[in-house]
C-alpha cells in the first residue's frame, strides 16, 4: 500500500491455486503469463482508492478444449473488462437509481468518485428489475402519447397505486398479452371500453369486471347534462323576462328580425349578411324558440352582506340619498364584518334593490354544464409516474 497524496495506491496479486476453466470446467494452475489490471476500489477518508492487482493467464490442460488460455477471475471482487471493483459499481448503481444521470454524476463527484452521466445511466440500466408480487385488484385504463394520434395502456395496482406495467398501444391483443403475465389478479377496474372489456374476458376469464369511479360520475354527469338540456325551455320559463334592460331590448330585437327572415325563407348565411352579425349568432338565435331562453339571469355568489338586504333596501327606500358610509356603520353596529369595499360592490350590483332580481347562485337558471358538475375523484392520480 503507498499514499499518492489524493490517492492511495494498494498493490496486490491473486494466490496460487488452480482455477477452473471457464470452457470445460478443468481445474489448472499451469501459468501462461502475468497481467496487470488497475481498477478503482470504494474511496477511504475522501480519497481515492486504486487497486494495483497481478493476474495470472493460465493454460487449459485438456485437449479437446478450444480455449487454450484464459485469464483468471475474482468472483466478488472483480468482473470480465470492469475498472471498478463489484462493490464500488453497487455504490454508484444505487446513487444513479435515487437521483438518475446528471445529479448522480455529481453526488459521485463530491464522494471522490468520479463517473460521468453515461456511466451512471449504463450502471442503471445493468440493475436488475425487483420482482413485484402479483396484484389482487388491477386498473387498466389508456393515456394519451400524443393527443388524438397515440395513445398508450397503463395497468396499476388499484389497492396501492403502484403501477405495474405501460403497453404500448390500447389494442385488445396487446392487453390480452400483458394481462396473462399476471394469472393471480382477481378484479380488473376498468374503463367502459368493449375492447379493454373483451381482453379481460379472454385472459382472466375468472377475474371480476368493475368499473372505476371517475367513470362512473363521468357517466352519470353525462347522462345528467342530457336530461338537463332536454328541457332548457324549460329552465329559461323559471324566470320572467324583465322589461326596460337594453341587452333584453336588443336580444328581443334580433331574435325578432331572424326569426322574420327565416320565416320568410331567408338562409343562415344570408341572414348574418344582412344583419352584420356573425353566422354562429345566427345559428344560436334560430335554435331558440323564445327570446327569453337567450336571457342570462345575474348569479351571485353568498357574501357577508346577504343578511342585512331587508335593512339596506329598507334605509334605500326611506332616503335615497343616504350615503354609503351611514349604511355601513348601521350594518356594522348589527353584525357586519365584511369591508366597504364589499358594501360598495353589492350596492353598485343592484342586488339591495327591489325593483331588481336580486337571486342567489342556487336559486338562478341553472346551465346543463352547472347542473351536472359535481366535484368527481380521480383514481388517476395515483397512476402518474414519479418524476425522474
Amino acid at each position: 500500500m503507498a499514499d499518492g497524496g489524493d490517492a492511495v495506491v494498494v498493490s496486490a496479486r491473486t494466490r496460487d491455486v488452480a482455477v477452473p476453466c471457464p470452457v470445460c470446467g478443468t481445474p489448472t494452475a499451469k501459468v501462461h503469463g502475468y497481467h496487470r489490471r488497475t481498477v478503482r476500489d470504494v474511496p477511504v477518508d475522501g480519497r481515492q482508492v486504486v487497486v494495483q492487482l497481478r493476474v495470472r493467464r493460465l493454460a487449459c490442460p485438456a485437449l479437446g478444449c478450444w480455449r487454450q488460455t484464459f485469464r483468471e477471475q475474482i468472483p466478488g471482487l472483480l468482473e470480465r473488462h470492469q475498472r471498478r471493483t463489484v462493490r464500488l459499481v453497487g455504490h454508484i448503481s444505487q446513487v444513479a437509481r435515487e437521483l438518475c444521470g446528471r445529479a448522480a454524476a455529481r453526488l459521485a463527484g463530491l464522494l471522490a468518485v468520479p463517473v460521468s452521466r453515461s456511466t451512471a445511466l449504463r450502471h442503471l440500466r445493468h440493475l436488475p428489475l425487483p420482482q413485484q408480487a402479483v396484484p389482487r385488484v388491477i386498473g387498466v385504463d389508456d393515456f394519451a402519447l400524443r393527443r388524438r394520434h397515440r395513445y398508450a395502456t397503463i395497468i396499476t395496482d388499484a389497492e396501492t397505486g403502484r403501477r405495474v406495467a405501460v403497453l404500448p398501444d390500447r389494442e385488445a391483443a396487446t392487453l390480452e398479452s400483458g394481462l396473462r403475465e399476471h394469472p393471480g389478479v382477481e378484479v380488473v377496474c376498468r374503463d367502459g371500453s368493449a375492447t379493454y372489456a373483451e381482453a379481460v374476458r379472454r385472459a382472466l376469464p375468472d377475474a371480476v369486471q368493475v368499473s372505476d369511479r371517475w367513470h362512473l360520475w363521468r357517466n352519470l354527469c353525462d347522462k345528467v347534462q342530457l336530461e338537463v338540456r332536454a328541457h332548457a325551455g324549460c329552465w329559461a320559463a323559471i324566470n320572467p323576462p324583465r322589461p326596460g334592460g337594453v341587452r333584453e331590448q336588443t336580444t328581443l330585437e334580433r331574435w325578432t328580425k331572424i326569426h322574420d327572415l327565416i320565416g320568410q325563407g331567408v338562409g343562415l348565411l344570408d341572414c348574418a349578411r344582412r344583419l352584420g352579425v356573425a353566422l354562429n349568432t345566427v345559428k344560436r338565435y334560430a335554435r331558440m324558440p323564445e327570446p327569453q331562453a337567450l336571457r342570462i339571469a345575474p348569479a351571485y355568489r353568498p357574501t357577508l352582506v346577504d343578511p342585512y338586504r331587508e335593512h339596506l333596501r329598507r334605509r334605500r327606500a326611506e332616503e335615497p340619498a343616504v350615503p354609503v358610509t351611514h349604511l355601513l356603520a348601521e350594518i356594522r353596529e348589527l353584525g357586519y364584518t365584511g369591508s366597504a369595499n364589499l358594501l360598495v360592490r353589492y350596492l353598485n350590483q343592484g342586488r339591495a334593490e327591489g325593483d331588481r332580481p336580486v337571486t342567489p347562485a342556487a336559486s338562478c337558471s341553472p346551465t346543463p354544464k352547472t347542473c351536472a358538475r359535481r366535484k368527481r375523484p380521480c383514481w388517476r392520480r395515483s397512476l402518474r409516474p414519479a418524476r425522474r
